[in-house]
């Protein structure tokens, strides 16, 4: 049996047309990639409601997992139709409330040369329960982040609108050297040396009342949950901007926060500065964000977002919300003795 520590609730998984007992292990050691990092994903959140679980902004994930794809000279065995149904039976099959949902189209066993020419694209589709990423804490109260010594790779380099596998290597590191460092999570620059974002997370700061943020020529990944964001803010009658942030108007920002599938909106509420490679952790200096608390716009946005993934703004439920279970009766019967309760973490 494998350790499920890290997926509570996962007892099944779907690849290739078909669902496997979690433990199952079917790609091999040779796959190209388990080598190269030839996978396109999604990170896709699914939420409790009066009706049963429901998936935001699948449509919109599965565009962009199929954009993706393209980007790596993929060919889509399954159509985006095939894999809804393939994510809604997964989600029954592991009878979850609420749950983190990956797609994952990779090239299989063929060959290990750069170029997968006799290696078959095949497709995985898992979810399990999963929590707040940065922690409920971070959540509440803020995290602290750390500006990291390395650049975010440029948007002339790779079509930053797809989600590659192998490109999370950069984030990886990132985000592992913040945390080593006792941070909550790290921040690109990009090449110019502005404010890119995080290794999983897009960056929105407030200023005097007014959203700002940064697209895809900063070298960034443009989220579905900033694009979410900027559309609650704009319906709530704020302010949205979209341009290059720099580091000074991310250190004097009145508010600053995360957005992200895995990170929901996470405040940032301190910053260490350690770009300087030459410096040593205890010469790095650290700042505050406005009054070092969750700020009063990112708390509305914040609960205005949990009110519309959980369907309870009618005017988004049906533009954004795909329901798992035809209807409440059915999601009760699956789910009648589940517990409700979300108690998992990243």
């Amino acid at each position: 049996m494998v350790d499920t520590r890290f997926f509570p609730g996962a007892h099944k998984y779907w690849h290739n047309g078909k669902l496997y007992d979690w433990d199952s292990h079917i790609v091999h050691v040779m796959a190209h990639v388990v080598h190269y990092g030839s996978s396109v994903f999604e990170g896709i959140r699914a939420y409790d409601t009066d009706a049963g679980p429901a998936i935001f902004r699948l449509q919109d994930h599965l565009k962009r997992f199929e954009h993706s794809a393209h980007t790596l000279n993929m060919k889509m065995p399954y159509s985006i139709e095939e894999i809804t149904d393939a994510i809604k039976l997964v989600m029954k099959e592991n009878r979850l409330r609420n749950a983190y949902v990956r797609p994952n189209l990779f090239y299989a066993y063929g060959n290990l040369g750069l170029v997968p020419k006799a290696s078959p694209v095949e497709l995985t589709v898992g979810c399990w329960d999963w929590g707040a990423y940065l922690g409920e804490e971070g959540l509440e109260n803020g995290v602290h982040v750390l500006m990291l010594p390395w650049r975010r790779i440029h948007h002339t380099q790779i079509d930053m609108h797809a989600k590659l596998g192998g490109i999370y290597v950069q984030s990886n590191i990132g985000a592992t050297f913040a945390r080593q460092h006792g941070f909550d999570e790290g921040v690109f620059l990009n090449l110019e040396g502005r404010i890119a974002e995080g290794p999983g997370e897009n960056i929105i700061i407030v200023k005097n009342g007014a959203l700002y943020t940064n697209d895809v020529t900063e070298s960034i990944l443009p989220g579905i949950t900033r694009t979410t964001i900027l559309e609650l803010a704009k319906d709530l009658g704020m302010e949205t901007h979209i341009q290059p942030i720099t580091v000074e108007a991310f250190l004097d920002a009145d508010e600053v926060f995360f957005t992200g599938t895995a990170a929901e909106v996470t405040p940032i509420t301190r910053v260490t500065d350690a770009r300087d490679r030459n410096q040593r952790p205890e010469e790095w200096k650290t700042y505050t964000i406005g009054t070092g608390k969750p700020g009063p716009i990112t708390r509305q946005l914040a609960a205005r977002y949990a009110d519309v993934v959980r369907g309870k703004i009618p005017e988004y439920r049906e533009k954004w919300l795909t329901f798992v279970y035809k209807d409440a009766e059915e999601a009760r019967q699956y789910l009648k003795d589940v517990d409700v309760e979300r108690v998992t973490k990243f």
